[in-house]
């Protein structure tokens, strides 16, 4: 038998309540509670009061939370947002912020996983969105932010790590004029026979090597998560938190020395 997780309060419990009722229509409801082998038992109600009703009347009679953390996940299986993916992410993040308190979240496969709980408001609203703020905590150069906002907001690691290199190259043609891609970008705006781009003055052998080391680290970047990224399905190419971090990071360091390059 599964461990017993402790009841919600009923504060929590409304508030979960409410924020479901205003993502599932009364049809999903009766189903999901259906399959969490929960009781439907006010299925006339509002769909909110609804949930809550079904949830308390479970919780009272079974002493746990077990069967409500069932239907909270499979509520927010991605399949049934197939077409509407910004609505998965919104509603996985307010559901996140109510879950936080009692020391759960729901990951973007849909399953739940332990957490630190969060003990106010202001701590669950970062911990929501705590990507963004260990993001803030490096210093990430606001280029990152420009163009992979809505991403970051919803922690989409795959999205977000995808958007900041194309701003790379964007970047780029918008300082160059060119309107190539990938390798025959860089190779024709760092060229050191006639650089369209400059990250010192290219004027000793150590200038050289330091303005082809940083073209070198742009193409990787190409290679090692662009291509890859744009022709694989998401679901073959995962990228975790640390990972997307890390990356993150290295196209923000590429950003912060195109911030000081001579034309």
């Amino acid at each position: 038998m599964a461990r017993a997780e402790p009841t919600f309060s009923a504060h929590l419990l409304e508030s979960i309540s409410r924020t479901l009722g205003n993502n599932l229509t009364g049809s999903q409801i009766g189903k999901i509670l259906l399959d969490s082998k929960i009781q439907d038992v006010d299925p006339s109600n509002t769909k909110w009061k609804r949930i809550y009703n079904a949830f308390a009347t479970w919780q009272y009679l079974h002493k746990c939370s077990n069967n409500i953390l069932v239907f909270i996940s499979n509520s927010l299986q991605p399949v049934l947002f197939i077409g509407n993916e910004q609505q998965f992410h919104d509603s996985r993040i307010e559901i996140n912020k109510r879950l936080s308190f009692a020391g759960i979240e729901v990951n973007e496969n849909g399953k739940l996983r332990k957490v630190a709980k969060s003990t106010t408001i202001t701590e669950a609203e970062q911990r929501a969105n705590r990507f963004k703020h260990k993001l803030e905590s490096r210093n990430i150069h606001a280029h990152i932010f420009k163009y992979c906002g809505p991403e970051l907001l919803v922690e989409n690691y795959f999205h977000s790590v995808f958007e900041a290199t194309k701003s790379i190259a964007e970047r780029i043609r918008e300082v160059t004029g060119l309107t190539t891609d990938g390798a025959q970008l860089i190779d024709t705006a760092f060229a050191t026979d006639n650089a369209l781009i400059k990250i010192n003055s290219l004027q000793t052998s150590t200038d050289r090597s330091e303005h082809l080391g940083l073209s070198n680290i742009i193409k990787g970047i190409f290679g090692l998560i662009r291509n890859p990224t744009a022709h694989e399905p998401k679901v073959k190419f995962t990228i975790e938190e640390e990972e997307a971090i890390d990356i993150l990071t290295t196209i923000s360091y590429v950003h912060k020395r195109l911030d000081n390059i001579r034309t």
